[in-house]
């Protein structure tokens, strides 16, 4: 499902126009974006944990050519899941 196939699906869900359901996913993700910016996780009952994760520094190898060169650490977000979202997979 692509991001206008979503947007669709909840405008019908909700009974509201494409582009209101469109507004309220941007507007979902501006929120999640400006909380993980600010290192803040995001709980989301019933689906699950969106937070800010650091990798650590690391050693990779280029396979082209065998060099082998640091990789810095970054900060990437993560998800995990919630138990009730895990439940309706099994």
């Amino acid at each position: 499902m692509n991001n206008k196939e979503f947007i669709a699906k909840l405008a019908r869900k909700c009974g509201i126009t494409p582009a209101e359901a469109a507004a309220n996913v941007e507007m979902f993700v501006g929120v999640v974006t400006e909380r993980l910016k600010e290192n803040d996780q995001l709980n989301i009952s019933g689906f699950g944990v969106l937070e800010v994760k650091m990798r650590k520094e690391r050693l990779s190898v280029n396979p082209k050519t065998g060099q082998r060169f640091l990789v810095p650490p970054k900060i990437v977000p993560a998800f995990r899941p919630s138990n009730k979202l895990k439940d309706k997979f099994k």
